[in-house]
């Protein structure tokens, strides 16, 4: 087989003639790195970041003699991930190895499960934004949540891309190799249409939501911890007085590791207009893995896709089953924390936040962020102002988390005081934000150190005041002739000769009083 050229784009119809004459069907694969202080089957540490191959041990590298132990903290989180995902718990099962040569597999069998996995048969409803009628709520069903073990990760050099295509060599490091793995494998996904997409966004996201709460990984995307595989395919339009789930399935194609819930969603839109234009050229689509590129927006092609025969899995023999007692599964449903939906519900209700604006909050990722401002003293509409303002925009331009940037819930608290308590206007308080991100301290040391502070002399306000109506007759007689607006004008000159160390509030009063207007 010819790869394609990965610096070349495929032809692709528009999103809506695809959608017009093609039914999407998709299937989402994630893999969940689990945070245990060991890896799955040994006892090497899981640090993110260690210098390569210092994490590796005969088990690990798949040397010969070396026998795997299960890690009991994994099975443990692996069936509070299927009970949070209302799962089936199985009472027994085993793990099987999935043979396929690869560099990064130091074994060159992956030890996972097969036709046994820990849970099975679940779901996980999901909202996607509804525009005025609210969110939508989807029903994404699970065929199964499996045990395995992470591969190595391969560093190819030389290259412009960091990929193996122009890369003058490889090197491998086995750190990663062996650490504990969730796959969580959807039935496919129908009837999600032009919202495809969308549903696939908001099902790795409220699947990173659910998986984050139970507190089992650290679920960053960027690095690596939650990577998601998107299976995509297309179905013509069901005939007039044909059901739609009865035209067969198309030739699906998963594109590989996709690391960014904007990414996941780009890749499902991009494969779908890619598909439908092999398709309306009258070409069968290549059942293979695909590559996501985030700087160009498109795939390109990595390998034929195998299918089950192809991995000739076989149950492992240095392992025993796997058998939870059912008093170890109630024990662990016990554990299990408020699901994330109905957290944001009650949040949202006890903040007082509309529809949109807590909307706002969860697509900046600042739920937790604000729920520990407020605990810190903040108000709700101080804490989410700040978090969805400022700092979402920063995260959004910068292709950053919101809390990357060092600013922490105590700052914004303190922030959100200082305005509260007269100290601050808007405007200097997003001077100080600028301080506290360039790392001059904290709020009230930035806003010291700057010199940053309402002034609280009246005598110097009511003279600013007086001073600028004297200067402006002809916007006091739009005042005094009932053009209250014309104020601004006004009020804009008293806060530059303030230097904008006044309250505007307080100088528009100050103003309409002074020239008797109610």
């Amino acid at each position: 087989m010819t790869l394609a050229n990965p610096h070349v784009a495929e032809p692709v119809l528009s999103y809506e003639e695809a959608l017009a004459r093609f039914d999407p069907v998709m299937g989402l694969e994630v893999h969940v790195e689990l945070n245990t202080a060991t890896k799955m089957f040994c006892g090497c540490a899981t640090g993110f970041g260690a210098e390569p191959n210092t994490q590796v041990c005969p088990v690990c590298l798949g040397l010969p003699g070396a026998l795997p132990v299960v890690n009991r903290t994994a099975v443990e989180s692996a069936i509070r991930i299927g009970l949070a995902l209302n799962c089936q718990i199985a009472e027994w099962c085993r793990f099987a190895r999935k043979n396929y040569f690869y560099p990064d597999m130091p074994k060159n069998f992956q030890t996972s499960q097969y036709d046994e996995p820990i849970c099975f048969e679940g779901w996980l409803d999901v909202e996607v934004d509804g525009g005025t009628d609210g969110p939508e709520t989807f029903r994404v069903e699970i065929e199964r949540a499996h045990m395995e073990e992470d591969t190595g990760k391969s560093l190819h050099v030389g290259g412009a891309t960091g990929r193996i295509h122009g890369a003058t060599h490889s090197l491998v490091d086995y750190n990663r190799a062996g650490i504990p793995l969730i796959e969580i494998v959807t039935k496919p996904i129908t009837g999600a249409g032009e919202r495809a997409p969308e549903v696939a966004r908001a099902y790795v996201s409220a699947l990173r939501d659910l998986v984050k709460a139970l507190g089992v990984s650290d679920v960053r995307m960027e690095q690596g911890s939650m990577r998601c595989d998107a299976n995509v395919s297309l179905r013509p339009r069901a005939a007039d007085g044909e059901d739609q789930a009865d035209v067969p399935l198309g030739t699906r194609t998963e594109t590989k590791n996709v690391n960014s819930l904007r990414s996941v969603e780009r890749a499902v839109r991009y494969e779908i207009t890619r598909h439908a234009a092999i398709l309306d050229r009258g070409d069968p689509v290549l059942q293979e893995t695909r590559h996501w590129h985030e700087d160009t927006g498109i795939t390109t092609s990595g390998r034929p896709k195998s299918d089950a025969d192809d991995y000739r899995y076989f149950p492992e023999p240095d392992l025993v089953p796997v058998a939870p007692p059912r008093e170890d599964v109630d024990r662990l449903r016990a554990t299990l924390p408020e699901p994330p939906a109905q957290r944001r519900k009650r949040l949202q209700q006890e903040w007082g936040y509309s529809d949109l604006e807590m909307r706002d909050v969860v697509n900046a990722g600042a739920t937790e962020l604000i729920e520990q401002t407020v605990a810190a003293g903040a108000t709700p509409a101080g804490a989410r102002k700040w978090w969805t303002g400022e700092l979402a925009r920063r995260a959004n331009v910068e292709g950053r988390e919101v809390d990357d940037f060092g600013v922490t819930p105590q700052h914004v608290a303190e922030l959100d005081a200082m305005v509260q308590e007269g100290r601050l206007n808007d405007s200097m308080a997003r001077q100080v934000l600028d301080g506290v991100l360039d790392g001059e301290g904290a709020p009230t040391e930035v806003a010291d150190a700057r010199g940053l502070k309402l002034v609280s002399d009246d005598g110097a306000l009511n003279d600013a005041v007086r001073a600028v109506i004297g200067a402006n007759p002809d916007i006091v007689e739009k005042i005094r002739g009932g053009k209250v607006q014309a104020a601004g004008a006004l009020i804009g000159q008293v806060m530059k000769q303030m230097k904008g160390q006044a309250d505007a509030a307080k100088v528009r009063q100050l103003i309409l009083d002074e020239l008797g207007v109610s």
